[in-house]
């Protein structure tokens, strides 16, 4: 079976906002590293400058990671995850279609996790690509129940 998509275009914002909130979840460790810094103040030498130093440190830290994902929506090789598109998805492959003539092929290899949120599948590619499919552009709740069947037997755990 293979499921068709609605078409639809993901909005720059919603990708950056997305992007990010998955990034912060999956390294949520920075938090701990910061933490521990900031306490050097008690522990070792007391100086207000470590807590002053984690501070910079995790602001120009977000500040990298924010600025990939804007980055992403403004370079030309990102265009193309911005565009209105249809998806076919299938047990092989996710078929990415501009129309019905033109599409690229993305195998299950290169996707490195699959998170289901409250309102769409996110299939991240790398840290910073990801595809986004919210479940407005299924056509029925089967066709949902049928990609999570192909999430769990390609082995990508729901979370």
């Amino acid at each position: 079976m293979i499921v068709r998509t609605k078409k639809f275009q993901i909005k720059k914002g919603m990708y950056i906002k997305k992007g990010f909130l998955n990034l912060l979840k999956d390294q949520w460790w920075i938090s701990l590293i910061f933490i521990l810094i900031s306490s050097m103040h008690y522990i070792w030498i007391p100086s207000y400058w470590w807590m002053i130093g984690s501070t910079i440190a995790l602001t120009l830290y977000l500040l990298f990671w924010l600025i990939q994902f804007v980055g992403l929506t403004q370079v030309e090789q990102g265009k193309y995850i911005f565009e209105r598109l249809s998806y076919e998805i299938s047990s092989n492959q996710i078929l990415m279609k501009i129309n019905n003539k033109q599409g690229m092929p993305i195998k299950w290899e290169a996707i490195k996790k699959v998170r289901i949120q409250k309102d769409c599948f996110l299939f991240k590619l790398n840290k910073v690509q990801f595809i986004i499919f919210p479940f407005k552009v299924f056509n029925s709740d089967n066709e949902i129940r049928f990609v999570k069947s192909i999430l769990s037997r390609k082995g990508y755990a729901a979370y």
